[in-house]
């Protein structure tokens, strides 16, 4: 069927069933933030490839929102569909929720699968609705109805990763759990995070494209686990292994026939951002729910030391795959034909090549050019363009490896810059190292210190729009909670304080429309400093070991304290990295960390 066959088929549905309108986000089950084939309900129903996007479809209208990073590529892909493109963000733009409240009448019924909206998504929409007494029905799921050739849900095989690179055993994480839950006064907890159930229990899988996750729900009490997933995922090992700990297996749908059997005098704690309103609005009504954070967030976020000490191996297998990589570009760059594609390929070659290499950790963001300017480009088929012997390449990558997740970005010179591309180069990577040299006393947060990162593009009156660093898993998802680095932050989303083992990227960039664009990024480990009269005081280690390239840098912008930064880095970089190349490669790394 076309875009516009399958909307006819869609409203028919809902006239059938009484449904004024029908939401339909880009979310699985899970809140995930990438999504596997079965749950692309959005890219069906408009057509719309892109990451992020929610359409509402009624009888006489169908809109797609997304954001400004999709905005010429839903054009493209909406022409000739009925579907309008409404741009967030934009003025004169209603939100979704402005929208609805503005186009619903009295009474109506909203309609969506409540698997894959958030408990407190729909609460709000509730509220916002509750005034024109709209219904909701969000037990349909009305496009699976029509998608006849639907892909089946992912059951990739399950594996367990052995303390040896987890550095916990489940059953130690399982009892620190149990005592958070004793904490809350809560009886149950419901968890449905696909990164804090694989961390919790020590598995790993591959139900979602670049994130080692697998399909499942987990209910947790002080002597039952319960994991609700599709069992043929599983080894008789692994099923073995999880059974001795005390971990039970059931249906992965079963999970809503069992919370309505919780007994009305249980508590049970529970992430309403996280857990669906199908799911949550399944618990009997007089169960007491008890809101907060996943218990499993921050324990998650701050790594073990056997954790960190395999993170810095990840990191030289990867930093030897980059400084290979960039040597053969830019030995290579006008010589032969490389394209974005093409050298995204490369790379994951060279990454290939380095044992334990488990896959890339997100697309890799190969932008040339201008295309560096849309800052989460990603090139097709139809964008893709040649790396030619001129200007800025900027390169968004990253690798699982059993020894951890990397994601770094280099910005690298294929030939003659300008002036304006040398200044901003090296404004950002300034606000990189300033960073990435804080020194600061225990109880601060990313809050905190974001503008040490953008101080020197904010003293030229410039910026970038997008947050300085997120934190980043084990093996699991290369977007992390809770932790960040940014200079404001939603009130409902407490910036949490930077604790010794956690892990964030450090990205300042700078974006110059249909020109170029700039970023530097390293994965940095937060560490304890000294102790003083004043308390403790923490500071960063670098993990990502690559150089930055010298050819961007302009030195008379640096100051000399900023300078010596950048030649220390360097020296490690040799020093880690040298001993894995060739006497090529190692040549042309000498060069590439000399002092400045």
């Amino acid at each position: 069927m076309t875009v516009t066959e399958r909307i006819t088929a869609l409203r028919k549905q809902m006239k059938e069933k009484g449904i004024d309108a029908y939401l339909v986000p880009t979310d699985d089950f899970h809140g995930s933030e990438y999504v596997g084939d079965y749950f692309k309900c959005r890219k069906y129903i408009t057509g719309f490839t892109g990451s992020a996007g929610t359409a509402v479809i009624m009888q006489d209208m169908a809109g797609l929102w997304t954001d400004g990073r999709y905005f010429i590529q839903a054009a493209q892909q909406l022409e000739g569909t009925p579907v309008t493109l409404f741009k967030m963000g934009e003025p004169d733009v209603p939100t979704i929720h402005k929208f609805l409240k503005e186009n619903l009448k009295e009474g109506m019924c909203l309609g969506f699968d409540g698997r894959t909206v958030s408990a407190e998504e729909a609460e709000t929409l509730e509220k916002i609705l509750q005034k024109k007494q709209v219904h909701f029905s969000v037990n349909e799921d009305l496009i699976g109805n029509i998608w006849n050739d639907r892909p089946a849900l992912s059951c990739e095989p399950v594996m367990e990763l052995s303390e040896k690179w987890a550095g916990r055993s489940r059953a130690d994480k399982i009892r620190e759990i149990r005592s958070k839950l004793k904490e809350k006064g809560a009886d149950l907890f419901i968890l449905t995070s696909l990164d804090d159930i694989a961390w919790l229990l020590n598995i790993r899988g591959n139900d979602i494209h670049c994130c080692p996750v697998v399909l499942s729900y987990l209910v947790l009490d002080d002597s039952e686990l319960r994991l609700f997933v599709n069992e043929k995922a599983f080894s008789d090992s692994v099923k073995e292994a999880l059974s001795k700990d005390g971990i039970a297996i059931y249906p992965y749908d079963d999970i809503y026939t069992y919370v309505q059997t919780i007994p009305e005098e249980k508590k049970v704690f529970l992430s309403r951002s996280n857990v669906n309103s199908r799911l949550a609005s399944s618990i009997p009504k007089p169960v007491t729910i008890l809101e907060g954070e996943n218990l499993t967030l921050l324990p998650k976020a701050i790594k073990n030391e056997t954790e960190v000490r395999n993170e810095k191996t990840a990191h030289i297998k990867d930093g030897v795959a980059m400084v290979k990589f960039i040597h053969w570009l830019k030995k290579n760059a006008g010589k032969q034909k490389i394209t974005e594609l093409s050298a995204a390929d490369k790379l994951y070659e060279f990454r290939s090549g380095q044992e334990n290499f488990q896959g890339n950790s997100f697309d890799p963001i190969i932008a040339y050019g201008a295309h560096g300017a849309i800052v989460h480009y990603s090139a097709t088929e139809e964008t893709n363009i040649p790396l030619e012997p001129k200007g800025l390449v900027l390169m968004d990558t990253g690798g699982h490896y059993l020894e951890g997740t990397t994601d770094i970005t280099r910005t690298v010179v294929l030939g003659p810059v300008t002036e304006k591309e040398k200044k901003y180069f090296t404004a950002v990577l300034r606000g990189h190292l300033n960073l990435a040299a804080a020194k600061f006393r225990y109880g601060c947060t990313g809050l905190n210190l974001d503008a040490l990162a953008r101080g020197p593009l904010w003293a030229m009156g410039e910026d970038y729009n997008h947050g300085t660093g997120h934190g980043v898993g084990y093996l699991l998802n290369v977007h992390e909670g809770p932790q960040s680095f940014r200079w404001k932050s939603p009130a409902e989303l407490p910036a949490p304080v930077l604790e010794e083992g956690m892990i964030t990227s450090d990205e300042p960039g700078y974006y110059a429309e249909n020109e170029f664009g700039i970023r530097h990024e390293n994965l940095v480990v937060c560490k304890k400093a000294e102790k003083t009269s004043y308390g403790q005081f923490m500071k960063f280690e670098p993990l990502t070991l690559v150089p930055f390239d010298l050819e961007g840098i302009d030195p008379e912008q640096m100051e000399a304290g900023e300078r010596k930064l950048l030649n220390q880095y360097h020296a490690l970089v040799y020093e880690k990295i040298s001993p894995y190349l060739n006497e090529e490669e190692q040549s042309w790394l000498k060069k590439a960390t000399q002092e400045i």
